[in-house]
């Protein structure tokens, strides 16, 4: 299973792209990514009342301030017109009770849009911390098939279109909603005529909206997609910005990254070009509605033609008219804010999916029983379970204790990362405790495989790998982990001390045992020289030290880890030869007592090793120690020789 996802996710957008990108908007847009992403509004159930409540009043007071309009004409204003001697005193009084009603909304709306900031932003805490501990959880294979940039898109892009739908969106729509209910039966209230012509104009806006919005949304799916893949593309070239000057890549990558750059121009351009048609489309039809709502009432009055409403019958009055023309823009008004938003309502939904689509991703699975536990040896030399840091491991399977060694067996081991492409073929390998197993050969012999298998970051295909007699499968990948302990070629250090940085291997070490660690492997020297010595703060994974500066940190590392197994994949490459010498004597130290696996093409480094396999294309094409593999002058006595040479 786990190989067809890698072969499904490798092959990348080919022939049949543009299917299943709109068979993705219409995934994104299904009832059950808005009933999920509704799901984690209910943490703020009770704010949520409130802001439904602050929303109603606010939709009451436009109402009302609308229906007081007629009233303000007719009783008010027309009866002043003509008078000889106007008594102004009820007009003001009107006037004040108008301006507690729009106050009355004013603050209604600043509470709940206050309140939808702090929910939004609560409930994308949520979200991003959900994303943050799955993605601690995925397999490494989602990591080296999917870009880092991509990744970080999920993060950052998909979840401000998030941010931006649930403050914004989210509460328009629902004052959108009351607001139209509430004008609707006001409508009635002052004439059933105007509202059918108002209810009539207004569908065919809708029609109108809907055609537009069809054909928006499927490139606002793509726009997401391009925009998380220009992110991958950017953030791969500053990481490797060294070796494209080296190499002269610059035009290049311009030219990489303007292909990239116009497909999300292209995306965005027609994603928004057609969203940005109804906002003036609504507007202008709201204009003609305003209009034509004028003259034929305007003319019903004239007429005298008797005005049906839900209150009865009447003739048209100027106050009628007035205040009904305030109502149908209020009508037209949460149409127009919801057709202007649904470019919004899209993306957000098409982050939405992108998001669950990484929280969808399968977890690494561990059916694992066997843990690793500290244990102490008593006077008959049984093994007992203890808290304390004794130095002795044992493997538990239910109540039986079983010491960890560091005997490592490969039986028949065969592993394909892409189904038909099979990269190991029957390994054999017996590692025994404390011996120094060393793997060699050239780039992509499957070197690196055996040790990623080792760790179980992938599971093989056929054949058995074997922990002190134990398959691996039953022991729980965070123990097997603990038990090795790894120095990578590539070394990743993060923001902060150096001090952290080491203590990065083990959390729970003490100031001194970091020290003792970067001593052991000789980087207590060149860290001392350093501004604030351990407590100088590394940025930009410690740029400011040298390759072999980080080396050795990264090896002081895994020395605090103190695991009972190591596996060293060209730990010292980049190292220079002097340099090396120091730190191999630290590294000898480090690997005392201890199995371990060396993988290294500076073949000067394996020497020393109990048993070196030599590897080519997935097989172990010879084995033994230094001095037997070069009386037999083959394979390995020909790489010794070259690289003498």
């Amino acid at each position: 299973m786990a190989k067809k996802e890698n072969v499904r996710k490798m092959g990348g957008p080919g022939a049949g792209g543009r299917q299943m990108l709109q068979k993705g908007a219409i995934k994104t847009l299904n009832k059950g990514t808005v009933k999920r992403l509704l799901s984690y509004l209910k943490a703020y159930q009770l704010k949520l009342v409130l802001v439904f409540v602050c929303i109603l009043i606010s939709t009451l007071a436009s109402v009302a301030s609308s229906l007081f309009l007629q009233t303000l004409i007719d009783d008010y204003v027309m009866p002043l017109v003509g008078a000889l001697a106007p008594d102004f005193s009820g007009l003001l009084h009107a006037l004040m009770i108008m301006c507690m009603i729009y106050a009355v909304g004013v603050i209604s709306v600043l509470f709940y849009n206050r309140t939808m900031a702090v929910i939004s932003q609560g409930t994308l805490k949520i979200i991003r911390d959900e994303m943050f501990s799955h993605m601690q959880e995925l397999p490494i294979k989602y990591f080296d098939r999917n870009t880092h940039g991509d990744v970080m898109s999920h993060f950052t892009n998909d979840a401000d279109t998030l941010r931006q739908m649930l403050s914004q969106t989210l509460p328009q729509l629902f004052s959108s909603v009351i607001s139209l209910a509430a004008v609707f039966c006001s409508m009635l209230h002052l004439s059933i005529w105007l509202t059918l012509l108002t209810v009539g104009f207004t569908f065919l806006s809708l029609f109108l909206v809907k055609t537009v919005a069809s054909k928006s949304s499927g490139y606002f799916v793509k726009q997401q997609k391009s925009l998380g893949e220009l992110n991958g593309f950017i953030e791969e070239m500053i990481n490797g910005e060294k070796v494209v000057k080296v190499f002269c890549h610059e035009q290049k990558a311009k030219e990489e990254f303007l292909v990239k750059n116009e497909d999300l121009r292209h995306n965005m351009s027609r994603a928004n070009a057609l969203s940005m048609l109804i906002m003036p489309m609504m507007g202008n039809l709201g204009n003609v509605l305003y209009v034509l709502v004028a003259l034929i009432g305007g003319a019903m009055g004239i007429a005298g033609v008797m005005n049906l409403s839900i209150g009865g019958e009447a003739t048209v009055t100027m106050g009628t008219i007035a205040s009904f023309l305030v109502l149908s823009r209020n009508f037209m008004n949460p149409i127009t804010q919801v057709s202007q938003q649904l470019n919004s309502v899209i993306m957000a939904m098409a982050g939405a999916g992108r998001i669950f689509e990484l929280l969808d991703e399968m977890p690494e699975t561990d059916e694992g029983t066997v843990t690793l536990v500290n244990a102490r040896e008593t006077e008959d030399g049984r093994l007992t379970e203890c808290q304390e840091k004794t130095g002795i491991w044992a493997w538990k399977d239910g109540d039986k204790l079983t010491r960890l060694k560091g005997a490592v067996v490969l039986d028949d081991v065969d592993f394909s990362y892409i189904e038909g492409k099979q990269v190991l073929y029957d390994v054999d390998v017996f590692a025994e405790p404390g011996q120094k197993v060393a793997f060699v050969g050239a780039t992509g012999a499957g070197k690196t495989t055996i040790t990623n298998l080792i760790n179980r970051f992938y599971d093989i295909e056929d054949g058995k790998i074997t922990y002190d007699g134990i398959n691996i499968n039953t022991i729980k990948k965070r123990d097997l982990r603990r038990s090795l302990g790894i120095v990578l070629q590539d070394v990743n250090l993060f923001t902060g001390t150096v001090m952290e940085n080491i203590r990065y291997g083990n959390l729970d070490a003490t100031d001194e045992e970091c020290i003792e660690a970067a001593k052991l492997v000789n980087a207590d020297s060149f860290i001392r020289m350093l501004p604030k010595g351990y407590d100088t703060v590394l940025e930009g994974d410690g740029s400011g030290l040298s390759q072999g500066q980080r080396q050795l940190v990264s090896i002081a590392r895994a020395a605090v880890a103190d695991p009972p197994c190591m596996i060293l994949d060209e730990a010292t490459s980049s190292i220079d030869t002097r340099t090396e010498s120091i730190v191999q004597k630290g590294m000898d130290n480090l690997m005392k007592d201890r199995t371990v696996f060396v993988i290294a093409h500076r073949l000067s480094t394996v020497q020393n090793s109990d048993v070196i396999m030599v590897m080519e294309n997935g097989r172990i094409i010879e084995r033994g120690s230094h001095d037997r593999l070069m009386e037999k002058k083959g394979k390995y006595y020909r790489l010794y020789t070259g690289a003498t040479e």
